[in-house]
């Protein structure tokens, strides 16, 4: 499956996406993809973690151009039923603003009658969000001398790069 951003692409009523400064919920997430149709509710919950590359994380910064990265999502769920058609919900949010160790940036959650098309597309949907969606992370460290640095990072040039950020 591939993306292709051809032109405005609207969501489906029954899917649920944001970009948002709010604390996510992996319950609220989960709910919006249930479905009575549903055999199966993957979701893939993505956490600020403690190192990178050996430095020591204390926090994560992320931004966003959300119109786009909105745009980005619901074409990730129009692909999604593209090629799987059975799949009744898609849910997508991602949080910016200053993160700590350990809170959740990210939500993707797909609710489908099979597993297989649940986690098949799951997958899709946070793989292709980190290559195509406009959100930039900055790490901020703690040098050993207790000073504190920081970096800017493009979620999808560390996919790019084949870094795991």
């Amino acid at each position: 499956m591939t993306t292709t951003l051809t032109s405005a692409v609207k969501p489906r009523a029954e899917d649920s996406f944001a970009v948002t400064f709010a604390p996510l919920s992996l319950e609220e997430i989960y709910a919006k993809s249930d479905d009575p149709a549903n055999g199966a509710v993957v979701v893939m919950s993505g956490m600020v973690r403690n190192q990178t590359d050996g430095k020591l994380v204390i926090a994560l910064e992320y931004q966003a151009y959300e119109p786009m990265a909105l745009q980005i999502f619901y074409q990730i769920a129009a692909n999604i039923r593209l090629s799987m058609s059975d799949v009744n919900r898609v849910a997508i949010y991602h949080r910016v603003g200053r993160l700590q160790v350990g809170e959740i940036s990210v939500l993707v959650a797909v609710g489908s009658p099979h597993r297989s098309e649940a986690f098949e597309a799951c997958q899709y949907a946070i793989d292709t969000l980190k290559h195509n969606a406009p959100i930039w992370k900055k790490e901020w460290y703690s040098e050993l001398d207790g000073k504190l640095s920081s970096s800017w990072v493009s979620i999808g040039a560390c996919e790019q790069s084949g870094e795991n950020c």
